[in-house]
């Protein structure tokens, strides 16, 4: 069991960390009925039931993203800029120029804020109680 809270605190969340957090609450939940159908009131019951609704709002909001069930990542707007500046790290070299601290490439620099705007063209908002995250539309 992941037995992990996600909440809008974290700047990317797996869809699929949600989906699993989701049924995992499901079950939580009917646990704490008993067999008369009464409800157990217990502090924990009603941090699950609070946990599972922000949590089936936010997938009925973002599962029209196409990897939903396979793994898409949600970002939280506030990071998203960090996050495509990783992605460009991470996945593009730049000529041995720009890197060499010579002049005059020491003073090029990569506009992280334009190139998330552009990137965000390809990205839906979502809510996650109260706080916007990006998904990839």
């Amino acid at each position: 069991m992941m037995n992990t809270t996600i909440c809008n605190t974290e700047d990317v969340i797996d869809s699929r960390d949600v989906i699993a957090r989701i049924e995992e609450l499901e079950e939580m939940v009917a646990d704490y009925e008993n067999p008369e159908g009464i409800l157990s009131l217990h502090d924990e019951h009603l941090e699950a039931k609070a946990e599972l609704a922000a949590l089936r709002a936010l997938a009925d909001e973002a599962e029209d993203s196409p990897d939903w069930i396979y793994g898409e990542q949600l970002i939280r707007r506030s990071y998203f800029v960090d996050y495509i500046a990783e992605i460009i790290d991470d996945c593009y070299e730049l000529p041995k120029e720009l890197t060499s601290g010579n002049w005059p490439y020491r003073h090029i620099t990569i506009d992280y804020e334009a190139a998330a705007r552009e990137a965000e063209q390809d990205y839906m908002s979502v809510d996650f109680d109260g706080i916007e995250y990006l998904i990839r539309a």
